[in-house]
């Protein structure tokens, strides 16, 4: 079966999950600065997309004007995936969702092959006749990788090299070269790579004698008198290299948590609730951050465009303030090391007072998404925070599965945060679900204590207000921890 069969649907596919209409951008291919699609200040897609050719300096038969950056030198890459399990839909889609990590990563897709069988093959992965055929479609496509739909081990890799005489690359260390490619922040760059050398570990091979660094005699191409002995091979080396990188960034991370579980606990201490957004990759989650606080989030319709978490502040219909915290996206499959490298950026999640789930309404399997993102927070013990399913995309995706989400996952609410559909329903939900203050309180607060004021209104709920001569006197419904400092001041 081949990406004429496999990829059909590709361009489908893409229109279904646009979240701007192409009328919504100018002719430098930024985003217009309307009320439908004011996504803030888009800095990084105007970095992103800075790199420009000149038309008419090439000398190729098809010229080729503008590309993003990072596709100057596109790889042509043919996908073979295993179908074991699901059914034939299950596997189309997951061709798909490869296919967009590829063109992602920065790679044009030329082919697919799905080869139906009960478990991969333990040394080839599809196969010794299949992986001849699809060496006959690297050759005939003129490909230079192979990317395989699950992680393969390197035994596994190796031998399907062999085979097809081109690069091979698993799904893992795909998503892990779109996550280099996107990290931004220090925090960002140091998870990506300890992600990168724990994959990397178990994967190191040895090529011989030009690798190895033992010492031996003259006449076996060494150093002679005084050098010989066990010596330490080539891979020892490196081995040793990686396991201290690796330690050396886990401390740094370690650190740079200690930085984030500060800033959590000020925000804690002056009784800010906390508002977390996690879902599948693509499902319009820092669209929606965009549209309920103008954070300048970049926006792209691209598989894991933003991985840096970004915490904004955000206020109830009522006038109470919380925090919103993007996080990065999630994939079926996520790379168990991407999972451990990022657990103290996802603790976020585990920290907050509500989590809005946002799924892509529009998608052909959003149950599916679901369950992986789900997956996904359990192993992070994600799974104790009052959780909103936000079905976002509204106006693209087909009625009777809003309706089918809307039955399954009783807690949901549809948005739309292109077209801002739903967004009203939202904050007013989210207001409804944060922690109430539950004390009231009725308190002459003197006019220097201007901050007890401002606490009040920002945390707590005023039922009444009066300017008197020796103060503001508030009747309020507040927190715990503010009843307690208003003590002084009760009437």
């Amino acid at each position: 079966m081949t990406a004429r069969h496999i990829l059909s649907g590709r361009a489908e596919a893409l229109a279904d999950h646009q979240i701007l209409d192409d009328a919504a951008f100018d002719d430098a291919g930024f985003v217009l600065d309307d009320e439908a699609s004011y996504d803030g200040d888009q800095l990084d897609r105007e970095e992103r997309a800075a790199l420009r050719r000149v038309s008419g300096l090439s000398t190729e038969l098809e010229d080729v004007t503008e590309v993003e950056y990072r596709q100057l030198r596109l790889e042509r890459v043919v996908l073979a995936s295993v179908w074991s399990e699901g059914t034939l839909a299950d596997a189309e889609n997951s061709m798909r969702e490869l296919a967009a990590l590829a063109e992602t990563a920065g790679s044009e897709v030329l082919a697919g092959v799905v080869q139906r069988r009960a478990n991969p093959d333990p040394a080839t992965y599809l196969g010794k006749g299949k992986a001849e055929e699809l060496r006959d479609i690297v050759i005939a496509e003129g490909a230079d990788t192979v990317v395989c739909d699950t992680e393969l081990a390197p035994s596994q890799r190796r031998a399907l090299e062999d085979v097809v005489k081109v690069k091979v690359i698993d799904r893992t260390a795909l998503i892990l070269d779109i996550f280099a490619q996107h990290a931004k922040s220090r925090e960002g760059k140091a998870q990506v790579e300890l992600a990168q050398l724990q994959y990397l570990l178990p994967r190191l091979r040895g090529w011989g004698e030009s690798m190895s660094r033992q010492a031996g005699g003259q006449a076996a191409g060494g150093q002679g008198m005084g050098s010989r002995g066990p010596g330490e091979t080539k891979i020892e080396l490196d081995r040793r290299r990686i396991n201290s990188r690796i330690a050396k960034l886990r401390r740094e991370i370690k650190e740079m948590k200690t930085v984030r579980d500060t800033k959590r606990g000020g925000r804690r201490q002056n009784a800010v609730p906390s508002v977390a957004i996690a879902g599948y990759t693509n499902a319009g989650k820092s669209s929606l951050l965009n549209r309920l606080t103008g954070a300048g989030v970049l926006v792209e319709n691209q598989l894991f465009a933003t991985l840096d978490p970004t915490v904004r502040r955000a206020e109830t219909p009522d006038g109470r303030l919380y925090t919103l915290a993007d996080t990065v996206g999630f994939v079926r499959q996520l790379p168990h090391q991407l999972v451990e490298a990022f657990r103290s950026t996802l603790e976020e999640v585990a920290e907050s007072d509500l989590l809005l789930h946002v799924v892509d309404g529009s998608h052909p399997d959003p149950e599916g998404q679901i369950s992986a993102v789900r997956a996904v927070l359990a192993d992070v013990d994600a799974t104790d925070v009052r959780e909103v399913v936000v079905v976002n995309k509204a106006d693209a995706a087909d009625p009777e599965v809003l309706d089918r989400l809307r039955r399954h996952e009783k807690h949901s609410i549809i948005v739309s945060a292109r077209t801002g559909e739903g967004l009203d329903a939202l904050r007013a939900l989210i207001a409804d679900e944060l922690p109430q203050p539950d004390v009231d309180v009725d308190v002459l607060v003197p006019y220097d204590r201007g901050d007890l004021v401002s606490r009040i209104h920002e945390t707590g709920e005023v039922l009444g207000s009066e300017h008197l001569a020796d103060g503001t006197r508030l009747t309020a419904r507040v927190t715990p921890d503010l009843a307690a400092d208003l003590v002084p001041f009760g009437t």
